[in-house]
Order: C-alpha cells, then sequence, then structure tokens
C-alpha cells in the first residue's frame, strides 16, 4: 500500500494549536511537534467504526491492547515485560510531573539536561523540587550527553534525572554506550531516571532504539519509560500513552501520586493507539522515509544559507537550527516577519537555536526554506 504525505491538509477551521497561532497571517506554522499528516488509515478506520457504536463510557484498558504492547516491546527491543510493569496516562508530559512528586522529596533535586523540552523544567518547579540543570556538549554540529557534568551536578541531593531520548530538541539518539555510562552514574549516585522515548519509532538512517530500562543489569530496576503513539502516529491531543515500571515498588509509588488527580484514558484513546500499534506499522515505515527525504532536503538546502547550521537530526521530526551566525536580536520575530514559525530557542534554553518542524509535506519545507533564504539574503 501507498500513502500519501504529499497533499496539504487544511487545518486552518480545525481549533488547531498549531495553525491558531498564526491564524488570518501567511507565515507557515511550523513549531509545535504535530504533523501535518492524517493517522494511518488504520486508526481513522477503527475511530470510525467505535463512533458508530454510539455509546462510549467509562473504559477499562483493552487486554488487547497490553498483548499488543508486549509483543511491540518484545520484537523490536528484546524487551520482555509484564502486563502489570504498564501504567496507563493521558499524555508524557504528566508523566515527568508524576516522577518529580512520587521520587523525590521537598528537599531533594531533580536533574536534566539543557537545551531540552520545556515541560521537562518546568515539572520540578510545578512541585517545588530544586532543579539542577547541566549543559549538553555541543561539538562541531552534533550534540553529546553530558556524562561529567550530570556526575558532578548529582553529588548531594539530587535523586532522579529526567532523561530524554531521542533528544528533543536536538535530535539526538542516544547510542547504548551513552545510556550505559548514564545507568551506571544513576546507579553509583543512587538516582531514579525517567526516560521520555516517545521520539523512539522516528529513528533515521536504519538506527534503532535502545530503551534505557533494556540495559540489562539493575538499568529496569531504576528506570521508568515513558511511551506514546502520539508522535510516530499523529495521536498529539489524544491523551494516550503509557509508562513501564518494571520496580514493583516504583511503579506503586508512581501510581499513588496518580491518584484522584490523573484520570483514566478515554475510550477514542484506547482505541487509536491499538490501531497504531496493531495496524499501522507500514504506515509508520512510509512516514519515517518520507519524514528521512525531508530532513536530507532541509541539510542540503540550508548549507547554502549563510548564518545558519542545522545539525544532524538522527531521530524525531525537529531540525535544531543555529542561527546565531546571523547576529539577531530578535531570532523569533525575524523568522516570522520570513514567513516561517518555528519554536523559540530560548524556551529550549539556548537563544542561539530555533526549533523547526519538518512533519509537513516536501512542498512546505521547500516553500520555508525559500522565505528563510530570502530573508538571510535580504
Amino acid at each position: 500500500m501507498t500513502f500519501d504525505f504529499d497533499t496539504i491538509i487544511d487545518r486552518r477551521f480545525t481549533d488547531s494549536t498549531k495553525h491558531n497561532r498564526y491564524k488570518d497571517t501567511n507565515i507557515l506554522p511550523m513549531w509545535v511537534a504535530d504533523m501535518d499528516f492524517r493517522s494511518p488509515p488504520a486508526i481513522i478506520e477503527a475511530l470510525a467504526d467505535r463512533v458508530q457504536h454510539g455509546i462510549y463510557g467509562y473504559t477499562q484498558t483493552p487486554a488487547e491492547l497490553v498483548e499488543v504492547i508486549r509483543a511491540r516491546l518484545l520484537r523490536l527491543y528484546d524487551w520482555q515485560i509484564l502486563a502489570e510493569d504498564l501504567v496507563f496516562m493521558p499524555g508524557v508530559v504528566p508523566g515527568l510531573n508524576i516522577a518529580c512528586r512520587a521520587f523525590t522529596a521537598p528537599n531533594e533535586a531533580v536533574l536534566t539536561t539543557t537545551p531540552i523540552y520545556p515541560p521537562f523544567v518546568a515539572a520540578p518547579e510545578y512541585c517545588g523540587r530544586e532543579l539542577k540543570k547541566v549543559e549538553a556538549i555541543h561539538d562541531e554540529g552534533r550534540w553529546h550527553f553530558p556524562v561529567d557534568g550530570l556526575a558532578a551536578a548529582a553529588k548531594g541531593n539530587a535523586r532522579l534525572l529526567l532523561l530524554c531520548n531521542p533528544y528533543n530538541p536536538v535530535g539526538r539518539a542516544l547510542g547504548r554506550e551513552e545510556l550505559a555510562e548514564v545507568v551506571d552514574l544513576c546507579l553509583r549516585e543512587d538516582l531514579i531516571i525517567c526516560s521520555d522515548e516517545i521520539h523512539c519509532d522516528l529513528m533515521f538512517d536504519g538506527r534503532k532504539h535502545v530503551p534505557t530500562a533494556t540495559l540489562g543489569g539493575d538499568a529496569a530496576d531504576i528506570t521508568v519509560t515513558l511511551l506514546a503513539p502520539s508522535k510516530s502516529f499523529n495521536l498529539a491531543g489524544f491523551g494516550g500513552s503509557f509508562a513501564v515500571i518494571q520496580n514493583p515498588g516504583l511503579r506503586e509509588r508512581f501510581k499513588h501520586e496518580m491518584r484522584g488527580i490523573v484520570p483514566n484514558l478515554t475510550i477514542m484513546a484506547y482505541v487509536s493507539m491499538l490501531a497504531a500499534y496493531r495496524d499501522s506499522n507500514d504506515w509508520l515505515q512510509a512516514l519515517i522515509d518520507y519524514l528521512q527525504g525531508n530532513r536530507d532536503y532541509l541539510y542540503q538546502a540550508l548549507d547554502h544559507v549563510p548564518g545558519i547550521s542545522m545539525n544532524h537530526v538522527e531521530a524525531t521530526y525537529l531540525a535544531w537550527l543555529d542561527v546565531s551566525g546571523l547576529e539577531l536580536d530578535d531570532p523569533p520575530a525575524f523568522f516570522e516577519a520570513a514567513g516561517v514559525g518555528m519554536s523559540e530557542g530560548y524556551r529550549y534554553g539556548d537563544r542561539r537555536f530555533m526549533r523547526l518542524n519538518f512533519g509537513c509535506s516536501r512542498s512546505v519545507v521547500a516553500a520555508a526554506v525559500d522565505r528563510i533564504e530570502a530573508a538571510v539574503s535580504r
């Protein structure tokens, strides 16, 4: 089966957060991380069939979904989990906040790296925990995980590491050796790892994702892994995600913090998750191929634009653009004036950069490059 990623879908009148930001303008919305592609046909069909039933109501987790997830993790990563290891939640961001509350006391600290997806910084602040940020190492266009810096910051009252892999916004896919160093550090310093792996399916150039919990030894015992089909199958906003927590003690603490606050998933979240993981893998592979083409187009086209450099994106559909060479006073305003709306780098902890979402048709990517090139040349 072939899938159409080239047709531009009009989202202007759907109350889309992504598109309403630039409502009634000519600015291309390439900021927040949802894609402009229709979700897989199997998901659309499954949702339509369920709607026709006409009664929805409170819903238990489908046993088939649990088994599909278990089989998927075993097939992709040789990761064998039990049904009770799964904790379903309406989003990965709630998982970050739950982890901060569950695994740290008010006088303890949370570690993370920067630049980073903004909720990693917000979650510790929301529950009154100290946040220790360690800057990732940027060397010749490639970002490296700052293990030595984390080791220094971990001394004292740190108890939790918020890890992002694949790494948003820099597009890194951390490999087994890097992750092993992180796990060793956390074991030495008695840190729990909350690993956001929501972009794990979107790997380029034949790479294979390595879940932190699969590194062997005691890795699974100290790791809470956050996963969801939302990025891979364009289900952002559906509210379907889950944590894998193999340590019973950590799992109980995590679930305790959820009680009375975090709602159960809706029937449509469950239906979409099952149709994604069970029936949409061909679509996902076609998507990865298309996104890799978009990445390559961007990389080659921006290479000719002075003052802008793009790191090599190993995973995600997010390009992290170094625009420091343009010496702009207000980079977001400059690019919006050029007709391209990107995520502001300062929100991720680095004003030198802008984040561009290339999860859209190739023609939109080309139009964005043309506008950026014209603005820079002016």
